[in-house]
């Protein structure tokens, strides 16, 4: 089956100086940010560059992103031009949130841009489409300023995957084009050595405590006097991908159990649970292929995707970011603009720095642009449904350069099967799972 359609609305190389009639000011160092609107689609916001002379170079970096499918660039194109309306908005950041975009209202309202879009000229675009580049004039007649963009359209074809039901009932995998849904995948979804839920008790050993600290260390030791301590975890939780054949092609292994911090019920980020991404090799072994650590803090699922390559070199990072328990997400991996890529609000990554954390793009570092040669651009997503929902139904879509063969499209569906199930591994160990995750202790 043929991919998915997809094309990228890219906002680049975005740089503010003053106006060419007005005398360059030292102190124009403040710090700015944009904020992208697109109706029906979250907003997104980025940093943006101030310089002060007329032939500083504008750095070229990709500063956001929106992926639409075709059928919502028809959509949107039947509709009025405000749905096909790129807003920019500018804004000088609040000195006093430094680390933030200063979105709030002590942030300072500059001015906005406002790019068409003609998604009749981008549809019949196979090749991609400049729709704007160059310096606009923005701000009121007393103190004009320039900004400087660069926004094209980019086709990017997916393959779209969706789960028939939650991981954890051994749905199966469909893949998606349009309205036409074709199996390809089954899932096994098990427990591996007697895993499950439990509640294990373990003795704690203690040192003799002195007349006046003996009450507050039983109290910090969370026993109940007799020196035995409850450990709640979640662990040996397995789910295998199979082809339509029946072989098995991927896998996501729970190797690190989910275990509540001491005097908690919630898995912590210093204690995060973890699983293995497998793969089989041509012997039919599985060898691991990615590492995906979890841990709930704030009412959100933190996550930390790492790939691992082969020979046993360091762990590549390609996403670390969080999702709301409450409301869902989505799970990114998204390396657009190579050295320099996009930070959104799904995911963030910096190849150059190796941290995942895209804060300290000056620091290069081996191994990261080892992993930017694998992976560059969209690389895949799935959503993740928040709350209580009693289905999930993951969608996956992964990014067609990154699909070779049935094994590399099952890894990332074996991944997503794993954030999914990662939702319910961190849920507080005073809500009940569904049965289909638990299992009795052996006797």
């Amino acid at each position: 089956m043929d991919p998915c359609p997809f094309v990228r609305i890219v906002i680049a190389n975005l740089a503010l100086r003053k106006s060419d009639h007005t005398t360059p000011d030292p102190s124009s160092s403040s710090s700015f940010c944009c904020k992208f609107n697109l109706k029906g689609f979250p907003n997104q916001a980025s940093d943006v560059a101030s310089l002060t002379h007329e032939n500083d170079v504008v750095e070229s970096k990709i500063h956001g992103c929106f992926a639409l499918r075709r059928t919502q660039m028809e959509r949107l194109g039947e509709r009025s031009s405000r749905f096909s309306k790129l807003r920019i908005l500018i804004y000088r950041k609040n000195s006093a949130r430094k680390n933030g975009c200063g979105l709030s209202r002590k942030g300072k309202f500059i001015g906005c841009v406002d790019v068409q879009l003609d998604f009749k000229s981008i549809l019949e675009s196979n090749r991609g489409l400049v729709i704007q580049n160059g310096w606009v004039v923005i701000g009121g007649a007393l103190d004009p300023i320039k900004l400087h963009l660069n926004v094209r359209a980019e086709p990017d074809p997916r393959f779209v995957f969706q789960f028939d039901g939650d991981p954890e009932c051994s749905p199966q995998v469909f893949q998606v084009n349009g309205t036409v849904k074709q199996p390809v995948f089954t899932c096994k979804f098990g427990f591996r050595n007697g895993g499950g839920e439990r509640i294990l008790r373990s003795r704690s050993v203690q040192s003799e405590p002195s007349a006046s600290s003996g009450k507050c260390f039983r109290s910090a030791a969370g026993d109940d006097g007799g020196g035995e301590q409850a450990i709640k975890e979640r662990k040996g939780w397995s789910i295998t991908i199979h082809d339509l054949s029946g072989s098995p092609v991927a896998a996501a292994s729970m190797v690190t159990p989910f275990v509540a911090l001491s005097g908690t019920d919630k898995v912590s980020k210093s204690n995060p649970g973890a699983w293995l991404i497998l793969r089989p090799d041509q012997q039919g072994t599985w060898k691991p292929w990615g590492r995906l650590q979890a841990w709930r803090e704030r009412g959100r699922l933190g996550h930390r995707f790492d790939l691992i390559p082969d020979g046993g070199a360091e762990a590549i990072p390609l996403a670390n970011s969080s999702i709301s328990v409450k409301y869902g997400g989505d799970f990114v991996i998204d390396i657009t603009g190579g050295p320099t890529p996009m930070t959104s609000p799904n995911s963030s990554f910096d190849f150059s720095s190796g941290s995942g954390s895209g804060s300290d793009p000056g620091s290069a570092s081996g191994s990261g642009s080892w992993g930017q040669l694998l992976y560059r651009g969209f690389v895949m997503s799935s959503t993740v449904v928040g709350g209580d929902s009693k289905c999930s139904r993951p969608e996956v879509e992964v990014g067609v350069q990154h699909v070779s063969c049935t094994e590399d499209a099952a890894a990332f569906v074996a991944l997503a099967a794993a954030v999914d199930l990662s939702m319910d591994a961190c849920r507080s160990f005073s809500h009940k799972l569904r049965k289909e995750l638990r299992q009795s202790d052996p006797v």
